[in-house]
C-alpha cells in the first residue's frame, strides 16, 4: 500500500472475537494496527498469528484509563459482549462502556481521528417494534441484570453524538446484532457457542423457554466487512446503523440445525427463560444497504460449518493438553 493511503489504526478490544478478525482484515489492507486489550474476555490466542507482522502492535491496556497514542482511526470495540461475561462484573461493564467511550473520544478529539463505536442491538431491549429500525428508541429495563450492558452502550451512543455536536468529531456508530464464527469464546454463554460446544461434547442442548424466541445471526466476515464500509463512509454519515443478518430463526430451529450439522446425538432440553431476555431480535438493514452498499452474503449453514470446525479444534487441543498432563 502507498504510504499516502496507509493508516495508523487503533482497535480497542482487538484480541476479542470481533476485534481479532478486524485487526486481521486491516493488516491485510496494508494498514498499521495497534491492538489494545486488557484480556478480560479477549485472548492472545486470537491474535498470535499476527504478532510477527511488522505492521501489528499489541498493547495491554484497560480503556477505562486514558490512552496516549497517535492514530488516524479508532475502532472502539472494548467491552464484554455476552451475558455471562458482562454480568460477572456489571459495574466494570458499565465503566468500560462509559469511561471507555469518554477516553477514546478524548483521544480522537486530541489527535483529530475518525472514531467508530461498536454499539449493540441490546439498545433496543425487549423490542416492541419488529424488525428493529434505527429510529426506534427501544424498551430497556434500566435496573435489570442486563442493564449494565444495555444502558452502558446507550450512554456511549449519547456521548458519541454529543462529541459530534459539541466538538465536531467524525464519528460512526454501529448497532451490532448477533454475530458468530471462529474465535468465539467457547464458554461465553451465547447461543451458537453454547449449542455448538454442547453438541460436540454430546451433552444435552439447553434451550430457554419453548425455543420460539428468535434471533438473527450474522457471520463474522460479513460483520467486519460492514465495520470497514461504515468507517469509510463520508463524514456526514454518523449512524447509528444496524449491522446484522435480517434472516430470523428460532432458538429451537438453530439448535436442531447444529445437532444435524455436527452429527451429534445430543437431546434438546428446555429451561426457564432468563429475566429480560428479548423475545425477537431482527435488524432492519435498509440503512446499511443504502449507505454502505452492504448485506450479509454468508449462508447460515456454511457459517455454522466453519464455526463447528473451529470449536472441534478447541476441543481437540484441550484433550491433547489433558492427555499430556497425565503423562
Amino acid at each position: 500500500m502507498k504510504e499516502a493511503f496507509r493508516k495508523r489504526i487503533l482497535v480497542t478490544g482487538g484480541a476479542g472475537f470481533l476485534g481479532s478478525h478486524l485487526c486481521e482484515r486491516l493488516l491485510a489492507q496494508g494498514h498499521d494496527v495497534l491492538c489494545v486489550d486488557n484480556f478480560y474476555t479477549g485472548t492472545k490466542d486470537n491474535i498470535a498469528h499476527l504478532l510477527d507482522s511488522p505492521n501489528f502492535e499489541l498493547m495491554r491496556h484497560d480503556v477505562t484509563f486514558p490512552l496516549y497514542v497517535e492514530v488516524d482511526e479508532i475502532y472502539n470495540l472494548a467491552c464484554p459482549a455476552s451475558p455471562v461475561h458482562y454480568q460477572h462484573d456489571p459495574v466494570q461493564t458499565t465503566k468500560t462502556s462509559v469511561h471507555g467511550a469518554i477516553n477514546m473520544l478524548g483521544l480522537a478529539k486530541r489527535v483529530k481521528a475518525k472514531i467508530f463505536q461498536a454499539s449493540t442491538s441490546e439498545v433496543y431491549g425487549d423490542a416492541r417494534v419488529h424488525p428493529q429500525q434505527e429510529a426506534y428508541w427501544g424498551n430497556v429495563n434500566p435496573i435489570g441484570p442486563r442493564s449494565c450492558y444495555d444502558e452502558g452502550k446507550r450512554c456511549a451512543e449519547t456521548l458519541f453524538m454529543d462529541y459530534r455536536r459539541q466538538h465536531g468529531l467524525n464519528i460512526k456508530i454501529a448497532r451490532i446484532f448477533n454475530t458468530y464464527g471462529p474465535r468465539m469464546h467457547p464458554s461465553d454463554g451465547r447461543v451458537v457457542s453454547n449449542f455448538m460446544m454442547q453438541a460436540l461434547a454430546g451433552e444435552a442442548i439447553t434451550v430457554y423457554g419453548e425455543g420460539t424466541q428468535t434471533r438473527s445471526f450474522c457471520y463474522v466476515d460479513d460483520m467486519v466487512d460492514a465495520f470497514i464500509r461504515l468507517m469509510n463512509t463520508p463524514d456526514e454519515v454518523t449512524g447509528p446503523v444496524n449491522l446484522g443478518n435480517p434472516h430470523e430463526i428460532s432458538m429451537l430451529e438453530i439448535a436442531q440445525r447444529i445437532v444435524a450439522l455436527t452429527g451429534s446425538k445430543s437431546e434438546i432440553v428446555f429451561r426457564p427463560l432468563p429475566m429480560d431476555d428479548p423475545w425477537h431480535r431482527q435488524p432492519d438493514i435498509t440503512q446499511a444497504r443504502k449507505l454502505l452498499d452492504w448485506q450479509p452474503v454468508t449462508v447460515l449453514d456454511e457459517g455454522l460449518r466453519r464455526t463447528a470446525a473451529y470449536f472441534r479444534q478447541i476441543i481437540e487441543a484441550q484433550e491433547t493438553r489433558s492427555a499430556m498432563a497425565t503423562l
